[in-house]
């Protein structure tokens, strides 16, 4: 079963004073499978954060449409195994890391010992048990991200949408997150998630899709994307000193033995690159 799926899902902004209509997503159609981390990626502008608004439904498709476990993303219903952190959330300052995720667990309709034990285990999860009695307004940004992943997961959901869950972290906040992310995969959630960070989304997911000005312009598993097509790396056994720099074609002649003939891979970064520059070269005018 797909946990996301959208089907030609496009928005047009009013820009209002007579300006015309701002394309923020055009036609997207994504699968994101059960069980999987899928990262969207793009530039700043390029639509991620619209993407994931239109499948919460926080704002409505100008037209196409969504589902997450085949239920339409327009019904209540379709939410409630899903969880959600903002790339800017907001939370009560003047309460405590405990008292955070006690409101989120009694707005889902938790309450008593299961709550508290609840509470008690996603604190620890986080890695936030010690500072569960500090107000938020002590926490550092890496620790607000972690009590904000710990209210997404508060009603045990089986998808969650992260939408830059690294922003403003430090390198070691952004590094209990990627931990965090790969539990999480391993619990058997899905996860979605929403990053200009390129190195973390490189080792946590296993699919991703490229935006640029509102359109779907690569996707696909990250260890074959990452493969560099215009390179081979070839590893030969008993090939004699002598014979070193000669093509494949010679390797036999020579008496070696070609063990493997391998794409060497590339990094995300150059990826993802790449794709840019190519849907900006063939962009419509």
């Amino acid at each position: 079963m797909d946990a996301i799926r959208t089907e030609n899902l496009t928005k047009k902004y009013n820009l209002g004073w007579g300006r015309g209509r701002l394309l923020a997503l055009d036609r997207l159609n994504l699968r994101v499978r059960e069980g999987e981390v899928y990262g969207l990626l793009g530039p700043n502008g390029s639509g991620k954060s619209t993407a994931l608004k239109l499948i919460l439904n926080l704002v409505w498709p100008t037209s196409g449409a969504a589902w997450i476990f085949d239920v339409p993303c327009d019904k209540v219903v379709s939410r409630l195994h899903v969880g959600f952190l903002p790339e800017n959330p907001y939370f009560y300052r003047y309460l405590t890391g405990g008292e955070t995720l006690e409101f989120y667990g009694r707005l889902c309709g938790m309450r008593g010992a299961l709550l508290r034990r609840r509470v008690a285990e996603l604190l620890e999860m986080v890695g936030l048990t010690a500072a569960r009695d500090r107000r938020l307004s002590g926490y550092s940004k890496g620790m607000l991200q972690r009590i904000g992943l710990a209210q997404a997961l508060v009603h045990d959901p089986r998808l969650l949408l992260l939408d830059e869950p690294t922003a403003g972290v430090d390198p070691i906040g952004s590094r209990e997150i990627r931990d965090l992310i790969l539990r999480l995969k391993a619990m058997g959630k899905t996860v979605i998630l929403s990053s200009h960070l390129l190195a973390q989304v490189q080792d946590v997911c296993d699919r991703i899709g490229i935006l640029n000005l509102g359109r779907l312009v690569l996707e696909g598993d990250v260890s074959q994307l990452l493969k560099d097509q215009q390179r081979l790396s070839i590893t030969v056994q008993d090939l004699p000193e002598g014979a070193r720099g000669a093509v494949e074609s010679a390797v036999a002649a020579a008496g070696g033995t070609v063990v493997s003939v391998e794409h060497p891979e590339t990094t995300l970064e150059d990826l993802f690159l790449k794709a840019l520059r190519k849907d900006e070269g063939g962009a419509r005018p």
